[in-house]
């Protein structure tokens, strides 16, 4: 396994920056840095954007719904997507691009949900707001422009973790969720450290030490990070759940416990695809411009939503 050759230009390209590492810099200095990054896309034309809000465990929370270019039904499949950060950092514009491909290229109405961020509000904030934004845009389908039988929820990183941790929540009450599309998902913030964590640990773009950093900010209390809806892999009964589509990459810290959370849906019974970009790092669905691969891996990633939603 090789890194892909445009990946190691853009790792050389940040060395040469010299950027100052996130737990060096705290929070606040780290958000303002991800929504300037240069990884962002330039606004990929869609049918429509909204912006919305809607009430929330802890007050109101901003919804920004894409509707996919040249779209003439009234009702479409929708992807209620949560971004990646860490659940420190990202919000609805460092993930506005990739939300927009998504849209257009699934065929799928997304809304983004911008949930309750660590350390101000720290577990379970997050997971409480993209369980409520999940069960709001499923009560209101129509009035979203989406088919109440055809939502998926879906998430890059960290969103890869509440997207997951969604569906487990959905089991029991609903709602009734058809497709789980997980990004580089975090799916343990306890247990054994996995081989890609070490492999991976440094020079990669995501480290060990910040996820390390993350996870103290998001979960500082170590006993409350077995439970599941913070390492939904550690979850005791994964029957049931929706059919879900996982993408690694190679030299991405999180790559085995990806791998961990496809394997245990396949053991439980659960429909799942598995797809590894060898080459590639963290976050590379963020880097279409500079990255062809990625625009392969997104595409795919927007086929097979667009499949698990609409084929019967």
């Amino acid at each position: 396994m090789s890194l892909d050759v445009n990946i190691r230009a853009l790792l050389d390209q940040m060395a040469a920056m010299a950027m100052p590492k996130l737990w060096e810099i705290g929070p606040q200095a780290a958000r303002a840095a991800s929504r300037s990054s240069f990884f962002r896309g330039k606004d990929t034309p869609v049918g429509r954007v909204e912006n919305r809000t809607m009430p929330g465990p802890g007050g109101d929370i901003a919804l920004r719904v894409y509707t996919p270019m040249e779209s003439k039904e009234a009702l479409l499949p929708g992807l209620v997507f949560f971004h990646g950060g860490g659940f420190v950092l990202g919000d609805l514009d460092t993930h506005d691009d990739l939300c927009r491909v998504l849209a257009n290229q699934s065929g799928c109405r997304v809304v983004s949900v911008e949930y309750r961020l660590a350390p101000e509000c720290c577990f379970p904030a997050a997971v409480e707001d993209c369980f409520a934004a999940t069960q709001f845009v499923s009560v209101n389908a129509a009035a979203f422009g989406i088919l109440a039988d055809q939502i998926a929820v879906g998430g890059d990183s960290a969103g890869g973790n509440l997207a997951a941790v969604v569906t487990q929540l959905a089991k029991a009450d609903g709602p009734k969720i058809g497709f789980q599309l997980l990004i580089y998902p975090v799916t343990q913030l306890a247990g054994p450290e996995l081989p890609s964590m070490r492999e991976n640990a440094k020079g990669y773009f995501l480290e060990k030490q910040s996820m390390d950093w993350f996870t103290r900010l998001y979960a500082p209390d170590a006993a409350h990070r077995a439970d599941p809806r913070l390492s939904p892999l550690l979850a005791k009964d994964l029957s049931g759940l929706p059919p879900a589509y996982i993408v690694t990459a190679g030299f991405d810290p999180l790559r085995d416990e990806g791998k961990a959370y496809a394997d245990a849906l396949d053991a439980a019974g659960v429909s799942v695809t598995y797809v590894n970009y060898p080459g590639m790092i963290h976050g590379f669905f963020s880097m279409r411009g500079m990255i062809p691969k990625a625009r392969e891996a997104v595409a795919a990633a927007a086929a097979a939503l667009h499949a698990g939603l609409t084929t019967e």
